[in-house]
């Protein structure tokens, strides 16, 4: 599964690079999260780990993510594992003409290392799957632009 999506952020790179990378808030920047557990310590740079529950499908799930790459303000890149499935996760933020942003997230979840079983899973519902995993992204992208927005009033 691949997704794309962007959102014209009213709020300047730098801004948006902050929200973006405020690990420690996650949780109360967006709506989907519902805890964040830091596992290691120091700035948000390759290699910081942290622990995230979302409720997913109706359950909670949670995650160990990881910072792959930083290139501040303007990229990130966080990857996940479960199950034999990797996801990696590629922020991009691009100045607008208007003062704004764009802010685009890529996301794709890869099944190469995943058990059969979970493979004919996620063809069989995999429709379903990135319906629900496309309506979260965007509502992070809608909340975390509302962040940046409240904070450059």
């Amino acid at each position: 599964m691949q997704l794309d999506l962007s959102r014209h952020v009213a709020a300047d790179p730098a801004t948006v690079w902050a929200v973006l990378t405020d690990i420690p808030s996650a949780h109360l920047t967006l709506s989907g999260v519902l805890a964040v557990e830091i596992l290691t310590d120091g700035p948000y740079e390759p290699g910081l780990r942290w622990r995230e529950t979302r409720k997913m499908f109706g359950m909670k799930s949670t995650e160990e993510m990881m910072v792959l790459a930083a290139e501040p303000p303007n990229a990130t890149t966080i990857v996940a594992e479960s199950g034999g499935t990797e996801y990696k996760t590629v922020f991009t933020i691009t100045p607008d003409a208007d003062g704004g942003s764009t802010l685009r997230m890529r996301f794709g979840a890869h099944t190469a290392h995943a058990p059969a079983a979970s493979r004919v899973a996620m063809m069989v519902m995999g429709r379903f799957a990135e319906r629900s995993t496309r309506r979260a992204m965007e509502q992070d992208l809608a909340d975390i632009a509302a962040e940046a927005e409240r904070r450059v009033g």
